[in-house]
């Protein structure tokens, strides 16, 4: 086992662990099963990829979201450590390389999505691989109590039944109930209780809440008055690019975020903004996750979030430099009520739910029995202008069928185009000496990618490979899919759309089996959340740290001194204090000499004028001062 120290600083360049980092680590590796719970920007993924490097063997990692785990893999590579992901949109030639890459490559990390734990395929290849940890990121999703539940996550108690009893299991999460937390341990089956908790509290991010009714107007002052990166979070995709034009018109330097725009400009747009080129970015809450820019000074909520959870996570995003930072929530006269509506309305009859999963099997074609796994591009606009649905409840109908099971919706992510050799060397200039209209196109394939072609997929650019052919990047194309369809290669086109994944076979909509207490459960849950949210946002006399800190199970005496309760009761005191010192001297002037109460008031200087003239008036109601018959002031013996 090599020294944990000594892999932190050779692999990602630090002298020493996070607070409670190294606890954990020495946790898993003494083969505890752990629980860690880390805020946003904590470090967790640290947690296990130090004892992973430690360990001989593979890490496998189960999370849900895809964009993040692409960026893990490639954060991960890019440092030299070998890792692969599998996730929906793959086909299965590529899954297959990926697993026996597992088998016999030498890859330390295999990320996956819990849907793909009991496919055959995986089970199969899993029993071959040495098997050193098991991470499971996003831990609150296995708990129904949480406010993300996956089904696909309770798979992971039977993946346990196949690994080896002595790998351990480290579960990381960045927000957890009390009972969240229990659910987990008990799901994972851990022999023991064992968690690892920093306090949620964040001593350097001031919390606000605060009252408006022209919201755009309240955020341009904010974003005129204080300086720094900033994020501005909104409902809709619609609010990302109206809010970044109005911003932009009052000379703020914007730009909107949204799971709608082609991944080119996503990229660009979220470049912008971490180089500094963009102050300001205006987004939906698809962003955030996976990106790792310290210095966010503020982040603004326009709309109030689904739960105190998923608000802790995104406010979080601010201030992980450990520097000064601000969090702050916007709210309207109807906001409250608004949240509770939109919670209703997510959870739609269960026949209309039915009827969507039917109008899916239809719109892919899928016979009954078949699907399982199967992966498709989703356009909600389109599906629903098909089937005559509306969008926003044909959207909820999908989301209650994956909490049910039955299918997931991975928002977009982009997928380069992929390739890889299937002929051996020997066959493949074999086909080169008998097709040579093929035979350059196959050399700058062999000269751009060499060997590793051969073994796995690799990321192509058709742009440059029909540039260094002088041919037309749509000649290129056909030229690979003709390659495809040959069995040459194995040629995988970009994609950049949501997907939707079956993740049970297709049932015929009469037998889908919904059950309705869950989904009875699952909406005074999500009631239950939203009024948590309407009483954080409305709860003027606490310190809001202490609000946040209560509703994880965390209970201090300790006020934060930074939210907005905090500094108003600072300012309060400062101008009781001043109020106080103000008084002695208008009682001293007063018994040296009587004053005219104009003459009093310009003893001071113009600023206390108002101040002084509500004393003078507070001193003379309580009895401390008198008018004399000439109208100036003296003090009451």
């Amino acid at each position: 086992m090599q020294d944990i120290h000594h892999i932190l600083n050779a692999y990602w360049g630090y002298a020493s662990f996070r607070p409670m980092q190294e606890e954990i680590v020495r946790s898993v590796l003494a083969g505890q099963d752990t629980l860690a719970l880390l805020p946003t920007g904590g470090g967790k993924s640290v947690c296990f990829q130090v004892p992973a490097m430690a360990l001989e063997g593979i890490c496998l990692v189960v999370t849900p979201l895809i964009a993040l785990m692409k960026d893990q893999v490639e954060n991960l590579k890019r440092r030299g450590l070998p890792a692969v992901a599998i996730y929906s949109g793959m086909s299965r030639r590529e899954i297959d390389i990926a697993l026996d890459n597992c088998v016999y490559g030498g890859i330390k990390f295999l990320y996956l999505s819990p849907e793909r734990l009991l496919t055959d395929l995986f089970q199969e290849r899993v029993k071959r691989m040495k098997v050193s940890l098991l991470a499971v990121d996003e831990a609150h999703c296995i708990s129904q109590w949480g406010y993300d539940f996956r089904p696909p996550y309770l798979q992971l108690a039977e993946l346990r039944e196949v690994l080896p009893k002595a790998v351990p299991v480290i579960a990381l999460t960045a927000t957890a109930t009390e009972q969240v937390k229990q659910d987990i341990q008990e799901k994972l089956k851990f022999p023991k209780p064992n968690v690892f908790q920093k306090s949620f509290a964040r001593a350097n991010l001031s919390y606000s809440c605060l009252y408006t009714e022209n919201k755009a107007n309240r955020l341009l002052e904010i974003l005129q008055r204080m300086q720094g990166q900033s994020i501005v979070y909104v409902r809709s995709r619609r609010q990302t690019v109206e809010m970044a034009r109005f911003l932009q018109s009052r000379r703020i330097s914007a730009a909107a975020y949204h799971a709608g725009l082609k991944f080119e400009e996503r990229s660009a747009v979220q470049q912008s903004w971490v180089e500094d080129k963009v102050r300001v970015i205006v987004a939906t809450n698809a962003f955030g996750m996976g990106i790792d820019k310290p210095d966010v000074r503020l982040v603004v909520h326009l709309d109030l979030p689904e739960s105190l959870e998923a608000y802790y996570q995104e406010a979080g995003r601010a201030g992980r430099d450990e520097l000064y930072a601000y969090a702050t929530l916007l709210y309207g006269p109807n906001d409250v009520a608004e949240l509770q509506r939109k919670v209703e309305e997510a959870h739609p009859p269960v026949e209309f739910i039915r009827r969507v999963y039917q109008c899916l099997a239809n719109y892919y074609q899928l016979a009954t029995g078949s699907g399982l796994l199967s992966s498709f591009d989703f356009g909600l606009a389109d599906f629903a202008k098909q089937y005559k649905l509306k969008p926003l409840e044909t959207h909820h109908a999908v989301k209650r069928l994956e909490a049910e099971g039955y299918v997931q919706l991975n928002e977009s992510y982009y997928m380069p185009s992929r390739l890889m050799l299937v002929l051996e060397n020997t066959e493949l200039y074999s086909f080169q000496l008998k097709n040579p209209e093929h035979d350059k196109l196959i050399q700058l394939i062999l000269r751009l990618y060499g060997g590793e072609a051969f073994v796995s997929f690799v990321k192509v650019r058709e742009q440059k490979m029909a540039e260094l052919l002088k041919v037309p990047e749509q000649e290129l194309r056909r030229k690979l899919e003709y390659l495809h369809k040959l069995q040459v290669l194995n040629y995988e086109p970009q994609h950049d759309a949501p997907q939707l994944v079956f993740t049970a076979p297709r049932e015929a909509a009469g037998r889908v089996i919904l059950n309705t207490k869950k989904l009875d459960s699952l909406r005074e849950r999500a009631l239950q959340q939203a009024k948590e949210v309407g009483r954080y946002v409305e709860t003027s006399n606490r310190c809001r740290t202490q609000l946040l800190l209560e509703y994880f199970g965390e209970t201090t005496d300790t006020r934060c001194r930074i939210c907005d309760h905090c500094l108003a009761e600072r300012k309060k005191a400062r101008e009781h204090g001043e109020q106080d010192k103000l008084r002695q001297e208008v009682l001293q002037l007063v018994k040296a000499q009587p004053y005219l109460p104009k003459d009093l008031v310009r003893q001071f200087e113009p600023k206390h004028a108002e101040t002084v003239t509500g004393l003078i008036r507070e001193l003379v109601d309580v009895g401390r001062l008198m008018y004399q018959e000439s109208g100036k002031l003296e003090v009451r013996n």
